[in-house]
């Protein structure tokens, strides 16, 4: 059957290289959203993000995507995920195939089958997202579920990690790290001949991260996880200041834009954060230098530029603890008079040489003897 349908040409060869799973994670805040409906609304920038999604696709039709919804009070998968309760059949009446969409309007059955899945997937699991969301869940928080996506995307990248490589045949410890960007001082495991699936996060953030300063733990518990496990986070910023994002790019080797137009979304995504780690080793990445290194308070969740730091456990405190216990390991800590004037270092006092003659310190003359005749 070979030289009739070429089978062997559909075949997954051990010396292809192996595909790329970029995770999406998507900023669905209403506030934020709100502010940007004048230069970009919502349902734009799905579109540029589903255009980048198939980019992504085209690229190796083994590549894989996952797209992560960072809300209000939740996050959520929106591709891959089960199927709507409300579109189970796919077929007529009569039994054939439908033409139509589950809500009877043309399906777009010309489209790339994977095009098609992942644009209906991520369209409805949005909409009914947004349906959802109540009130009063916006008006609760003005923040997003940053940490909960981070969670979901490491979990779908170390579950999609195993199974290639178990189904390949490879090193599962060896395939979890192979993405491309190799510790220092080691080779990368695509030089020992055992590279594994390419994973990466791309954030496409509209929150401040003022206002999620009380997800700063698990956030860089996500970002150390990453570092770890050199997965690249990708950082694409359209609006509000990213402390902590700008540190999680920072300490990944990822990308980090800020986006002075967002009208150029799409421009953006296409050149700057469609190559994967195989094709960066060639490329001059765009870096970014002025990396804002505050962290959040553990007391108070405030983004604070000096703080107090306990000196067991390295908890951050944004002023003295009451009675000087640590509110996290709950060591007593000898706290100084903060607040007031300044510690004093009392500067040593000089011994003075002892004079030949006295306290007077003046020389008696001495009277030198006449010879004799």
């Amino acid at each position: 059957m070979n030289s009739l349908d070429a089978t062997e040409h559909y075949e997954t060869s051990a010396n292809d290289p192996a595909p790329s799973l970029l995770t999406v994670v998507i900023d669905t805040n209403p506030h934020a959203w709100t502010l940007l409906e004048d230069s970009l609304p919502l349902s734009k920038a799905i579109a540029n993000i589903l255009v980048f999604i198939n980019a992504h696709l085209a690229c190796n039709y083994a590549n894989e995507v996952a797209v992560v919804a960072s809300h209000s009070q939740k996050a959520t998968w929106l591709y891959p995920c089960e199927q709507h309760p409300g579109s189970k059949s796919s077929t007529d009446q009569d039994g054939d195939v439908a033409m139509n969409g589950p809500d009877h309007s043309p399906a777009q059955v010309n489209k790339y089958r994977p095009f098609r899945i992942v644009e209906e997937q991520v369209t409805r699991n949005l909409r009914h997202l947004m349906e959802s969301t109540a009130a009063s869940d916006i008006q609760a928080t003005t923040s997003t579920m940053m940490a909960g996506a981070l969670t979901l995307a490491l979990s779908h990248i170390n579950r999609r990690t195993i199974a290639w490589a178990e189904a390949h045949g490879a090193d599962t410890a060896a395939g979890a790290t192979a993405t491309g960007v190799a510790p220092s001082g080691s080779r990368s495991a695509a030089e020992n001949g055992n590279e594994g699936l390419q994973s990466r996060i791309l954030i496409v953030s509209v929150s401040s991260s003022t206002d999620s300063a009380h997800q700063y733990i698990p956030i860089m518990n996500g970002i150390f996880a990453c570092q770890r496990l050199h997965i690249p986070i990708d950082v694409c910023k359209l609006s509000g200041d990213a402390v902590f994002l700008q540190q999680a790019s920072d300490a990944t080797r990822g990308i980090y834009m800020s986006l002075t137009e967002p009208r150029g979304l799409l421009q953006y995504l296409m050149m700057a954060f469609l190559p994967d780690q195989r094709s960066r080793r060639h490329m001059v990445l765009p870096t970014r230098v002025d990396v804002d290194f505050r962290a959040a308070c553990f007391c108070h969740r405030r983004v604070v530029d000096v703080g107090f730091v306990c000196s067991i456990c390295l908890s951050i405190f944004c002023e003295p603890p009451a009675n000087g216990d640590c509110l996290t390991c709950g060591t007593h800590l000898e706290m100084g008079d903060y607040g007031a004037k300044p510690a004093v270092v009392a500067r040593k006092k000089k011994k003075k040489k002892a004079r030949p003659n006295g306290a007077s310190g003046t020389a008696t003359p001495m009277s030198t003897p006449t010879p004799g005749p």
